[in-house]
């Protein structure tokens, strides 16, 4: 099952990333697909590439409740 998400970023990024797309002849959706994918793949972080490897764990397991992330767009925005 296909689901959607958004993403928020730079807009130079999103020209990077769709020049990149476009390029390799794939959507932006696959290209981010295969980037996780490969995350999960990798057995061990000398498999993936340093920047990569710098990025992996960088969100962590932890689930936030809605509450917890109610609370940081209040603290930051008010």
């Amino acid at each position: 099952m296909k689901t959607k998400l958004t993403l928020r970023m730079d807009a130079t990024i999103v020209r990077k990333a769709k020049r990149q797309a476009a390029r390799r002849g794939k959507s932006v959706s696959q290209m981010f697909s295969e980037f996780v994918t490969s995350l999960e793949a990798a057995k061990d972080r000398r498999d993936l590439p340093p920047l990569t490897s710098s990025l992996l764990g960088i969100m962590g397991d932890a689930q936030v409740s809605e509450e917890d992330y109610k609370k940081h767009l209040r603290e930051k925005y008010l």
